[in-house]
């Protein structure tokens, strides 16, 4: 029996995309795999929802996007945002 034991399994591409997309409805994903182990990603996302926002502003919203995932299922990712028109 294990007792108090917390397994947290690593965030695969498809749901972070999936998060991203939930609250950046019109964002264009690029995801990659930095280390081929489900772990530390780099993506870069595109939107016009950026337009107007810092990059620091950016950042948090795609952050929020992960919904507290950040640190637990998602180990690592380096985020590039860009703003684009409509």
């Amino acid at each position: 029996m294990i007792c108090g034991t917390l397994i947290i399994m690593p965030l695969q591409q498809d749901e972070i995309k999936r998060l991203i997309i939930e609250s950046i409805p019109d964002a264009i994903i690029e995801i990659k795999d930095l280390m081929g182990d489900n772990n530390h990603y780099s993506a870069k996302i595109k939107s016009s929802v950026f337009k107007g926002m810092s990059k620091i502003e950016q950042h948090k919203l795609v952050y929020k996007s992960l919904k507290g995932k950040m640190g637990n299922e998602l180990h690592a990712l380096t985020i590039t945002t860009e703003e684009i028109d409509k």
